[in-house]
Protein backbone atom coordinates (compact mmCIF):
# COMPACT_ATOMS: atom_id res chain seq x y z
CA UNK A 1 0.00 0.00 0.00
CA UNK A 2 2.18 3.07 -1.09
CA UNK A 3 0.55 6.95 0.67
CA UNK A 4 0.97 10.37 -0.82
CA UNK A 5 1.35 12.80 1.14
CA UNK A 6 0.77 16.08 -0.79
CA UNK A 7 3.68 18.91 -0.52
CA UNK A 8 2.46 22.50 -1.28
CA UNK A 9 4.32 24.28 1.42
CA UNK A 10 1.53 23.18 4.11
CA UNK A 11 2.85 23.97 7.56
CA UNK A 12 1.54 20.78 9.45
CA UNK A 13 3.71 18.73 6.57
CA UNK A 14 6.18 17.07 8.59
CA UNK A 15 3.99 16.38 12.01
CA UNK A 16 1.37 14.55 9.71
CA UNK A 17 4.40 12.57 7.79
CA UNK A 18 5.36 11.42 11.34
CA UNK A 19 2.01 10.39 12.87
CA UNK A 20 1.85 8.68 9.75
CA UNK A 21 4.38 6.42 10.16
CA UNK A 22 3.80 6.19 13.36
CA UNK A 23 0.47 4.28 12.48
CA UNK A 24 2.09 1.92 10.72
CA UNK A 25 2.10 3.88 7.16
CA UNK A 26 5.67 2.33 5.49
CA UNK A 27 4.90 3.00 2.30
CA UNK A 28 5.06 6.54 2.57
CA UNK A 29 6.04 9.50 -0.13
CA UNK A 30 6.27 13.02 0.57
CA UNK A 31 5.29 14.75 -2.89
CA UNK A 32 4.74 17.06 -5.00
CA UNK A 33 4.82 15.34 -8.04
CA UNK A 34 1.70 14.49 -9.52
CA UNK A 35 2.39 11.59 -11.38
CA UNK A 36 3.38 10.26 -7.60
CA UNK A 37 -0.14 10.81 -6.77
CA UNK A 38 -1.80 9.53 -9.72
CA UNK A 39 -0.28 6.19 -8.87
CA UNK A 40 -0.96 6.15 -5.18
CA UNK A 41 -3.11 3.75 -3.01
CA UNK A 42 -4.10 6.50 -0.84
CA UNK A 43 -3.59 9.93 -0.76
CA UNK A 44 -3.33 12.38 2.36
CA UNK A 45 -3.95 16.17 2.18
CA UNK A 46 -2.47 18.31 5.15
CA UNK A 47 -3.17 22.27 5.69
CA UNK A 48 -2.40 25.10 8.21
CA UNK A 49 -2.90 28.46 7.76
CA UNK A 50 -5.67 30.51 5.55
CA UNK A 51 -7.75 28.75 3.00
CA UNK A 52 -7.17 31.56 0.05
CA UNK A 53 -3.12 31.23 0.48
CA UNK A 54 -3.75 27.08 0.85
CA UNK A 55 -6.03 26.63 -2.32
CA UNK A 56 -3.62 29.04 -4.74
CA UNK A 57 -0.59 27.08 -3.21
CA UNK A 58 -2.21 23.92 -4.31
CA UNK A 59 -3.07 24.98 -7.68
CA UNK A 60 0.44 26.35 -8.02
CA UNK A 61 1.80 22.60 -8.32
CA UNK A 62 1.63 21.83 -12.01
CA UNK A 63 -1.40 18.65 -12.52
CA UNK A 64 -1.69 18.68 -9.01
CA UNK A 65 -5.50 19.48 -8.46
CA UNK A 66 -6.02 17.22 -11.62
CA UNK A 67 -4.26 14.64 -10.50
CA UNK A 68 -5.79 14.12 -7.48
CA UNK A 69 -8.97 14.34 -9.27
CA UNK A 70 -8.86 12.03 -11.42
CA UNK A 71 -7.44 9.43 -8.79
CA UNK A 72 -9.94 10.46 -5.92
CA UNK A 73 -13.04 11.36 -7.76
CA UNK A 74 -12.60 9.21 -10.71
CA UNK A 75 -10.77 6.19 -9.68
CA UNK A 76 -11.98 6.24 -5.93
CA UNK A 77 -8.79 6.05 -3.97
CA UNK A 78 -9.29 6.79 -0.37
CA UNK A 79 -8.56 10.20 0.45
CA UNK A 80 -7.65 12.19 3.73
CA UNK A 81 -7.34 16.13 4.27
CA UNK A 82 -6.46 17.49 7.55
CA UNK A 83 -8.16 20.80 8.75
CA UNK A 84 -7.41 23.31 5.74
CA UNK A 85 -6.71 20.46 3.57
CA UNK A 86 -10.11 19.05 4.64
CA UNK A 87 -11.62 22.59 4.39
CA UNK A 88 -10.01 22.62 0.77
CA UNK A 89 -12.64 20.04 0.10
CA UNK A 90 -15.70 22.78 0.07
CA UNK A 91 -16.70 24.39 -2.73
CA UNK A 92 -15.94 27.91 -1.02
CA UNK A 93 -13.97 29.74 1.55
CA UNK A 94 -14.61 33.05 3.36
CA UNK A 95 -11.49 33.86 4.69
CA UNK A 96 -10.36 37.38 3.64
CA UNK A 97 -12.90 37.52 0.82
CA UNK A 98 -14.22 34.17 -1.07
CA UNK A 99 -11.97 31.94 -2.70
CA UNK A 100 -12.18 28.40 -4.48
CA UNK A 101 -11.71 25.05 -3.04
CA UNK A 102 -11.66 22.09 -4.82
CA UNK A 103 -15.47 21.19 -4.64
CA UNK A 104 -15.50 17.95 -4.03
CA UNK A 105 -18.11 18.57 -1.17
CA UNK A 106 -20.59 20.74 -1.36
CA UNK A 107 -20.20 23.42 1.33
CA UNK A 108 -19.00 26.78 2.39
CA UNK A 109 -16.21 27.54 4.81
CA UNK A 110 -16.99 30.38 7.01
CA UNK A 111 -15.78 32.60 10.02
CA UNK A 112 -16.33 30.58 13.40
CA UNK A 113 -19.37 33.20 15.22
CA UNK A 114 -19.85 31.90 18.63
CA UNK A 115 -22.20 34.25 20.95
CA UNK A 116 -20.99 33.23 24.16
CA UNK A 117 -17.92 35.72 24.90
CA UNK A 118 -16.61 32.09 26.31
CA UNK A 119 -16.74 30.34 23.28
CA UNK A 120 -12.91 32.16 22.16
CA UNK A 121 -11.72 31.93 18.13
CA UNK A 122 -9.70 30.46 17.21
CA UNK A 123 -11.75 27.51 18.98
CA UNK A 124 -8.35 25.84 20.43
CA UNK A 125 -7.70 22.54 22.35
CA UNK A 126 -9.27 19.27 23.38
CA UNK A 127 -13.32 19.21 22.26
CA UNK A 128 -15.45 16.06 21.94
CA UNK A 129 -15.89 14.40 18.29
CA UNK A 130 -19.44 13.46 18.54
CA UNK A 131 -20.61 11.33 15.23
CA UNK A 132 -23.53 12.15 13.40
CA UNK A 133 -23.74 9.66 10.54
CA UNK A 134 -22.23 6.03 10.72
CA UNK A 135 -18.68 6.14 9.53
CA UNK A 136 -15.75 3.08 10.03
CA UNK A 137 -13.14 6.25 10.50
CA UNK A 138 -15.08 8.49 13.18
CA UNK A 139 -16.18 7.11 16.66
CA UNK A 140 -16.87 9.08 19.53
CA UNK A 141 -13.63 10.49 21.55
CA UNK A 142 -11.77 13.72 21.96
CA UNK A 143 -9.62 15.67 19.76
CA UNK A 144 -7.47 18.68 19.36
CA UNK A 145 -8.80 21.72 17.61
CA UNK A 146 -6.97 24.90 16.06
CA UNK A 147 -9.39 26.43 13.85
CA UNK A 148 -10.78 30.12 13.42
CA UNK A 149 -13.37 28.95 10.35
CA UNK A 150 -15.34 25.68 9.97
CA UNK A 151 -16.80 23.70 7.18
CA UNK A 152 -21.11 24.74 6.45
CA UNK A 153 -22.54 22.20 4.22
CA UNK A 154 -23.07 18.55 3.10
CA UNK A 155 -21.62 15.21 3.97
CA UNK A 156 -20.86 16.24 8.20
CA UNK A 157 -20.06 12.76 9.89
CA UNK A 158 -18.91 14.54 13.01
CA UNK A 159 -19.47 17.61 14.82
CA UNK A 160 -18.30 19.40 18.07
CA UNK A 161 -19.43 22.07 19.88
CA UNK A 162 -17.91 25.70 20.23
CA UNK A 163 -20.75 27.67 21.52
CA UNK A 164 -23.31 24.97 18.96
CA UNK A 165 -22.11 22.50 16.68
CA UNK A 166 -19.41 22.49 14.56
CA UNK A 167 -18.14 20.48 11.92
CA UNK A 168 -15.64 18.25 12.82
CA UNK A 169 -15.75 15.72 10.11
CA UNK A 170 -16.95 15.15 6.75
CA UNK A 171 -17.13 12.02 4.76
CA UNK A 172 -18.43 11.13 0.67
CA UNK A 173 -17.60 7.47 -1.16
CA UNK A 174 -13.72 7.46 -0.52
CA UNK A 175 -13.40 10.90 0.65
CA UNK A 176 -13.12 11.99 4.62
CA UNK A 177 -11.72 15.08 5.70
CA UNK A 178 -11.29 16.26 9.49
CA UNK A 179 -11.41 19.63 10.65
CA UNK A 180 -9.45 18.55 14.03
CA UNK A 181 -5.60 17.46 13.87
CA UNK A 182 -5.31 13.88 14.22
CA UNK A 183 -1.53 14.13 14.18
CA UNK A 184 -2.10 16.24 17.84
CA UNK A 185 -4.96 14.12 19.23
CA UNK A 186 -2.29 11.36 20.57
CA UNK A 187 -3.74 8.13 20.92
CA UNK A 188 -7.65 8.85 19.72
CA UNK A 189 -5.66 10.35 16.10
CA UNK A 190 -3.27 7.69 15.73
CA UNK A 191 -5.85 5.18 16.49
CA UNK A 192 -8.35 6.75 13.15
CA UNK A 193 -4.93 7.16 11.24
CA UNK A 194 -4.54 3.39 11.55
CA UNK A 195 -7.75 3.05 10.42
CA UNK A 196 -7.65 5.02 7.38
CA UNK A 197 -4.61 2.75 6.36
CA UNK A 198 -6.72 -0.40 6.69
CA UNK A 199 -9.83 1.47 4.98
CA UNK A 200 -11.94 -0.32 2.51
CA UNK A 201 -14.57 1.64 1.26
Amino acid sequence: MTLALIDYGAGNLHSVENALRAAGCADLTVTADPDVVARADRIVLPGVGAFGACAAALRAVPGMVEAMDDRVRRQGTPFLGVCVGMQLMADTGEERGSHAGLGWIAGTVRRLTPTDPAAKVPHMGWNDVVPVAGHPLVVPGEAYFLHSYAFDGADVIATTDHDGPVTAAIGRDTMIGLQFHPEKSQHYGLALLERFLTWRP
